[in-house]
């Protein structure tokens, strides 16, 4: 059996991962991993305030939760004990529980057991902010995107108004810059390119080029 082909795609908040690691996984056949996702589910199952409870409660609570995917692409779902995930686990206050949890190691190790068991034996691609330097260091193809922070929080902002949810950029990109302060320097796999991975600034580039260019990085690399 040939061993599944993992890409990643590492970056601080904000910067595009998600649509750009979905539109890979569409393009490739791939199935799409959401990691960001993931520790938002986890944040929001745990709750507020749920990283200031002793570790053991925590790890309690985490051993009853699975994980799953279904579909490829796109239209690949990421399942918590079975159940689709959806727009409950993407609010501004559950993205800085989630930026609290993961701080702490028992849920980084909950999750990156989680990661690489659903990468055991499926071709992914892995969006998050240490694939490819803590969860998949073997990954074949491995990328780190950045972006100014004030040019991630007026993507956001202009993000949640076609949703129609409002928003203050001011406020977006003050907790935006807070989320990297944490994100950093934390002491448990903190933000940062793995050593073999290949960086983009995104700032000045629109969606379609910071795709091509990651493409056309994994077709060279293959041939």
């Amino acid at each position: 059996m040939a061993e599944p082909l993992i890409v990643t795609l590492d970056g601080p908040a904000g910067v595009g991962k998600s649509t750009l690691a979905k539109m890979l996984a569409k393009r490739l056949g791939l199935a799409f991993l959401d990691t960001g996702a993931m520790f938002r589910a986890v944040a929001w199952r745990l709750g507020k305030d749920s990283w200031t409870w002793p570790e053991e409660r925590i790890a309690d609570t985490l051993h009853g939760l699975r994980f799953g995917l279904a579909g490829a692409g796109e239209a690949t779902q990421l399942l918590l004990d079975g159940r689709a995930l959806g727009q409950e686990i993407r609010t501004e206050d559950v993205g800085m529980w989630a930026s609290n949890v993961a701080t702490l190691p028992v849920v980084r190790r909950f999750l990156k057991k989680a990661q690489q068991d659903l990468a055991a034996s499926t071709s992914l691609v892995a969006e998050g902010r240490d694939m490819g330097s803590v969860v998949f260091p073997a990954a074949r193809h491995k990328f780190f995107l950045d972006a100014d922070p004030a040019e991630r929080a007026r993507r956001r902002f202009l993000q949640l108004q076609e949703l129609g949810r409002p928003a203050d950029l001011a406020e977006l990109t003050a907790q935006i810059e807070a989320r990297d302060r944490q994100d950093r320097t934390r002491a448990e796999a903190p933000l940062k390119p793995a050593p073999d991975a290949l960086i983009v600034d995104t700032t000045d580039l629109d969606l379609e080029e910071v795709f091509e260019h990651i493409l056309e990085a994994i077709i060279t690399k293959a041939d």
